[in-house]
């Protein structure tokens, strides 16, 4: 038998020096528009399942919990990366 899971999407902000908040969380079709605004947006994506999962408890304009900030700094870090912005 194989479940599929539904689709999760967290958006999260970052400012400095704030730590990042979670700007959005959705699941199915909500996941599915999230991600279609951030990348109509230019945002940058990144697939990381278990992390959207555990951002995912974090109320909306909320910062990050601190036992997550190291997991959301490599997600920024690889983002920073790929976009050219942090060498």
């Amino acid at each position: 038998m194989s479940h599929k899971r539904e689709s999760l999407a967290v958006a999260v902000q970052y400012a400095a020096p704030h730590a990042p908040k979670v700007t959005a969380v959705g699941r199915g079709e909500l996941a599915r528009r999230i991600v279609e605004a951030g990348s109509a947006s230019g945002v940058p994506i990144s697939e990381n399942p278990e992390l959207a999962m555990a951002l995912s408890n974090v109320e909306i304009d909320q910062e990050i919990p601190e036992n997550l900030y190291r997991a959301v700094a490599q997600v920024l870090a690889y983002i920073l990366r790929v976009s050219g912005t942090l060498k």
